[in-house]
C-alpha cells in the first residue's frame, strides 16, 4: 500500500513537484506514494478555509515531505503548512528541490531534519531512514 504523502513546497516549484510526482508513478521507478497535497490553487481568499483544507489534507497523510528551495523559509503557508504537521505528529522528510545545493531551511524544522539533497530514486530510502516506512 502506497504512503500517504504530503507535499509541501512553493508554487514556482509546481513543474518540478509535478515531475517528482510523475516518478511515482512510474513501475519502473523505485518510488511509490500516494499524493495528498494541492494539486491545484483553492478557489478562495478566505485563508481560514484554505488552511482548513490544507490541514485535512496534512491529517490524512502519513507523512509530509517538504522540496526545499533556495528561499523556502521566508514562506508564510510553508512554515504553517510544517507547523501544523508539527502539530498533527507527522513525520517530515526535507529534499531540495532540483537544482538546489544548499538552503535555509523553514524555521518549523531548522535543526530538527535532516536536509537531502535532490535525489528521487532516493527518497524511498530517506523516509525509510526518518523511520516513516519499513526497510
Amino acid at each position: 500500500m502506497p504512503k500517504r504523502v504530503f507535499i509541501s513546497f512553493k508554487a514556482e516549484d509546481k513543474k518540478k513537484v509535478d515531475g517528482l510526482r510523475l516518478l511515482a508513478k512510474n513501475p519502473n521507478y523505485e518510488l511509490e506514494f500516494y499524493d495528498e497535497s494541492i494539486r491545484a490553487a483553492i478557489d478562495s481568499r478566505n485563508a481560514v478555509y484554505i488552511k482548513s483544507i490544507i490541514r485535512e489534507k496534512i491529517e490524512r497523510s502519513g507523512v509530509v515531505l517538504c522540496l526545499v528551495n533556495t528561499d523556502m523559509h521566508t514562506s508564510s503557508w510553508v512554515n504553517w503548512e510544517l507547523e501544523t504537521a508539527i502539530k498533527l505528529d507527522k513525520p517530515i522528510v526535507a529534499m531540495a528541490v532540483k537544482d538546489v545545493q544548499e538552503a535555509i531551511l523553514p524555521t518549523p524544522i531548522r535543526g530538527k531534519v535532516h536536509f537531502y539533497s535532490w535525489n528521487p530514486a532516493s527518497l524511498g530510502s530517506y523516509l525509510v531512514n526518518a523511520g516513516i516506512i519499513g526497510s
